[in-house]
């Protein structure tokens, strides 16, 4: 799968198992693919090696909320309205609130 915002995309891996969300970058370096988390409005990056790019979005991929750099070691409270979470590389794109993000 691919991620797209604007002219811009990204391999995307969706994580589905109990073990793939548990994981996520957890003890990764050198990002360079995102992860999806459906049915998800909450995330942590504890045990995470370098800081990530946070993208909340509704059903539509309508983005709610965007969180720039963020360290390792911290949570993420859930959000009002989000179903969707992307964790991407940092300043990989340069979302908008209100954007819309395309999967393919």
């Amino acid at each position: 799968m691919k991620l797209r915002y604007q002219d811009r995309e990204i391999e995307l891996v969706e994580c589905r198992s109990f073990f793939s969300r548990f994981r996520g970058f957890m003890m990764k370096k050198n990002i360079h693919y995102a992860l999806l988390f459906c049915h998800c409005n909450s995330i942590h990056t504890f045990f995470m090696r370098e800081a990530i790019d946070v993208v909340f979005c509704d059903e539509n991929n309508i983005v709610l909320y965007y969180y720039k750099n963020l360290k390792p070691n911290r949570v993420v409270w859930p959000k009002r309205g989000a179903t969707r979470v992307y964790e991407l590389p940092i300043h990989y794109f340069d979302i908008e609130i209100d954007g819309k993000l395309e999967v393919e």
